[in-house]
């Protein structure tokens, strides 16, 4: 039982099918764990045990009867606290939104429940999921598996250290900017940041992606099957199609691959961290990928031109709120947009554009682009960002928020360990569109 909580969900179905396992006894196994450590990670919101164990038993009977309903039918699972579920508030991180049940479930969590799946609970974020942290005036601060000083990463805070701490193997979290990667890298796992449409969202906006937080790409790529059907309430979502997310290991061989190590605007790339990329880039080369520099190309007047639109968006969403519920670093960060004129803020709306157009100009001769995740380790746990200052609220996300902009699949996976003994990320980037590649890229690294 003790090693339940780490099994892979491949694992877990393959058991299921043979019969060797139960999907009660596998989340009994996982109830266990969060049992022993969410008292120091804070990771979760609106954690049910019993509904959770209502689910494994309707699952198990539905595998003793040889009909699941779904490829995760029986897997223990959290969805992050922003992705509307059926019943349950949705406080968007902070202590200033109204408590009132969401009426239905979003397209992530209705997926969710048609293939069977056992949700364990939601997990946590931070204000409005504007922070690369767990700090929030809702939750408790998320912790880092790895380092209980440190941060999880954000903002899909809670999603990221119950992936790394076994509370169960899939996890949902969403990203508009880095918010699936960041936390993915700083606690060691893989985390998938689809291309825009590809995942269902309600509502849309440009560059907000939904994806799977996992162990491994192969479950991540699992968790794609369910996660990429088709909702009508997501005007924005591709075309359905019906992609192989088997998703076997590439041939290193066969890729071109772009290796980019300066960010081009932003905080300076830790040594260590940019000696880690590099050594996966080597191994990639080493294993017959031809491997390229990429020269930077987000320029500060796209870095800052975004900030200021969202923080014009935030802005505006801040009026009917209690504002002393809030954050104070994101009310200042917010507040600072309220001098901008109408020009200032279309400027930075146009931004989005100018970053979408530059990055796929950048990356189209290569099938990947290799980067890291972020350029530093991870902030205190009771800190909002890596700078801690609203006036340079994006200095780290340089590498993560241009695939947001142009579309393309992103994911980050685990690639060493810093000095401080945390976990490294190692972003990789595909063609837009091409989720699959990107996965299969992923899962060559982790066999190299």
């Amino acid at each position: 039982m003790t090693g339940l909580p780490e099994k892979t969900a491949t694992e877990l179905i393959a058991a299921y099918r043979a019969g060797e396992l139960s999907p009660v006894e596998v989340t009994e196994a996982v109830l266990a764990r969060i049992d022993e450590r969410e008292p120091q990670l804070h990771a979760l919101y609106a954690f049910d045990p019993d509904a959770a164990r209502e689910s494994a038993a309707a699952s198990q009977q539905r595998w003793r009867a040889g009909t699941p309903l779904g490829p995760i039918d029986g897997i223990p699972l959290t969805i992050k606290e922003n992705i509307a579920t059926r019943g349950t508030p949705k406080p968007m991180g902070t202590a200033a939104t109204s408590l009132a049940p969401a009426p239905v479930d979003a397209p992530a969590a209705a997926r969710v429940r048609e293939s069977g799946g056992v949700l364990l609970s939601k997990t946590t974020m931070p204000d409005f999921g504007m922070l690369t942290s767990g700090l929030s005036s809702f939750h408790e601060p998320t912790r880092n598996p790895w380092d209980l000083t440190r941060t999880s990463g954000g903002s899909s805070a809670g999603a990221g250290a119950a992936a790394a701490a076994g509370y169960g193997p899939l996890h949902i979290g969403t990203d508009i900017g880095g918010s699936i990667r960041l936390p993915a890298a700083w606690c060691g796992i893989v985390g998938f940041k689809p291309s825009f449409g590809r995942v269902p969202v309600d509502p849309p906006f440009p560059g907000r992606a939904a994806g799977p937080m996992t162990r491994t790409a192969a479950d991540a790529a699992l968790f794609m099957r369910v996660l990429s059907r088709p909702d009508a309430r997501d005007h924005l979502s591709l075309p359905p199609s019906e992609p192989d997310w088997s998703c076997p290991p590439a041939d290193p061989s066969s890729l071109r691959i772009g290796l980019q190590l300066d960010p081009g605007v932003g905080l300076p790339v830790e040594p260590a961290v940019r000696d880690a990329v590099a050594a996966a880039a080597r191994r990639f080369e080493a294993a017959g990928a031809s491997v390229d520099v990429v020269e930077p190309w987000l320029t500060r007047e796209m870095l800052d031109g975004l900030d200021r639109f969202w923080r014009t968006r935030l802005l505006a969403d801040l009026r009917n709120l209690d504002t002393g519920a809030v954050l104070p670093y994101l009310v200042e960060w917010a507040r600072a947009a309220e001098g901008l004129s109408a020009v200032d803020v279309y400027h930075g709306f146009a931004q989005m554009d100018a970053i979408a157009v530059a990055t796929l100009r950048a990356t189209e001769p290569y099938d990947i682009v290799l980067s890291p995740t972020c350029q530093v380790s991870p902030n205190a746990f009771d800190t909002p960002s890596p700078t801690g200052d609203p006036a340079r609220a994006f200095e780290h996300i340089a590498f993560t928020l241009p695939y947001n902009m142009s579309g393309q699949p992103a994911v980050s996976v685990d690639c060493g360990r810093g000095p401080d003994g945390l976990p490294i990320g190692l972003q990789l980037a595909g063609r837009r569109f091409d989720d699959v590649g990107t996965l299969r890229a992923a899962a060559a690294f982790e066999t190299l």
